[in-house]
This record gives C-alpha cells, sequence and structure tokens, in this order.
C-alpha cells in the first residue's frame, strides 16, 4: 500500500539496512516525524517467544518515566469508597452497574483504559466481547483489576502503559513524543527495555530479543542492533 511522498522522502534519508545504537535510532525517527501533528515514538521488539503457548505470552505494564506525552482518558468500573477514590485520583468516568449498562446497550467506549475492582468483574466480564477486541478488558496480569483503584487511576494517567506480544512475538510500546528531548526519549526507552527483559518467560528458549525498530507514527521503522539496546547511564549522563 503506497504511503504517501513524504513516507517515500523519508526513506531516503538514512540507510534502511542499518543498525543503529538506539540513541541514533531515536534521533533519525524525531527527525523523520514531519506530519503537522506531534508524532508518537514506538518501539517494536521482536521477541524469541511462542505466543501460541501460555507460558511464554509476555504481557505486563511499565511506567514510564517522562510519561506518553497523551491524555489518557481513564473508565473505572466501582462502587462506594472505591468509586470515590477512583473520582479524586482523577478518572475520567466512574460508575457501577449504571456503566456496565452503558457499554452493554449504548455502545458507550469513550475510554483509552479501564479499570475494576475484583467484585464487579463478574459484571464487567459480560462486556468482553465489546472491550475484548479493543483491548479495554479490565485484567489483574496488567494492573487493571485492583483494590487499590486511586493507585491504580494516578499511574495510567501519569505515565504507565501495557504492552502484551501479538501472535508473531512483536511487542509495540509508546515511548514518548516526537516533541520530547532525547533524554525523555531514552529514559522511556529504558525503562521499556529493562521491562522487556525482566518478563522474560521461563520457557523461552534462543536469543530472546531478535529485532528491534524506532518509528514515530507516520515515519518507517530505522533498526535497531539487538546487542546494543541497553540504554547505560553513561548514555543518559552524554544526553541530559
Amino acid at each position: 500500500m503506497p504511503k504517501g511522498k513524504k513516507y517515500d522522502e523519508a526513506m531516503k534519508r538514512f540507510d534502511r539496512q542499518a543498525l543503529h545504537a538506539v540513541g541514533e535510532a531515536v534521533d533519525l525517527a524525531k527527525s523523520l516525524a514531519t506530519a503537522k501533528f506531534d508524532e508518537t515514538i514506538e518501539l517494536a521488539v521482536r521477541l524469541g517467544v511462542d505466543p501460541r503457548k501460555a507460558d511464554q505470552i509476555v504481557r505486563g505494564t511499565v511506567a514510564l518515566p517522562a510519561g506518553t506525552g497523551k491524555t489518557v482518558r481513564v473508565a473505572v468500573f466501582a462502587a462506594g469508597p472505591a468509586a470515590e477514590e477512583a473520582r479524586q485520583a482523577g478518572a475520567d468516568i466512574v460508575g457501577a452497574d449504571d456503566l456496565v449498562e452503558r457499554v452493554q446497550n449504548e455502545g458507550f467506549l469513550d475510554f483509552d483504559l479501564a479499570i475494576a475492582t475484583p467484585d464487579l468483574m463478574g459484571q464487567v466480564g459480560k462486556l468482553g466481547r465489546v472491550l475484548g477486541p479493543r483491548g479495554l478488558m479490565p485484567n489483574p496480569k496488567t494492573g487493571t483489576v485492583t483494590t487499590d483503584v486511586g493507585k491504580a487511576v494516578t499511574e495510567f494517567k501519569g505515565g504507565r502503559v501495557e504492552y502484551r506480544t501479538d501472535k508473531f512475538g512483536n511487542v509495540h510500546v509508546p515511548v514518548g513524543k516526537a516533541s520530547f528531548e532525547h533524554r525523555a526519549l531514552l529514559d522511556n526507552v529504558r525503562a521499556v527495555v529493562d521491562e522487556l527483559q525482566r518478563a522474560k518467560p521461563a520457557a523461552a528458549k534462543g536469543k530472546y530479543v531478535r529485532s528491534v525498530t524506532v518509528s514515530s507514527t507516520m515515519g518507517p521503522g530505522i533498526k535497531v542492533d539487538p546487542t546494543r539496546i541497553k540504554v547505560t547511564d553513561e548514555e543518559l549522563a552524554a544526553s541530559a
């Protein structure tokens, strides 16, 4: 599928086959982000796992030190004190039976992330066909089913993001915006890389990090040398 004139021009501005250090790739992605909006910078990592096997699915959340640069609309399924806690923490939508009905009967999906208390999961579970395909279904593994809704709301609105391997073993994680400073993007990349290494399944065999690319929303993928994906303290200090 044609990508457009700007995309084609961007492809000519760098060696598509070269392997870069993370810092170089981040700078390239920033320079190739020429859209009229503030493009998201994304890290894509192909892992040596078989996501068809339950014990090799890599899934969780990671807190980005510099945030995402995006306003996250959070919906919380909670009642009583937990609902009030969610409101005080800054949740955009809070409800219990009423919110379940809005989603189920009205197709209400005006939010980017859903959090639920365990006692309401029996009702929220009925929304699986609506929330599941959109990646909005609360799940204990990602910290979106919790009794501490205030903390969860604060963290997700402040820069905590979910990640999960797709059917090919790829993980795509936003690491900021093109307008971010170099250091901020490197801080976020390091947090993601460290988290993926921490989450390595015991059942994964062979090379774990197979390939890495960095790209902006409308830009081409820039290859990163998998052996140079680790952001060191020295690199961070040099970019300060």
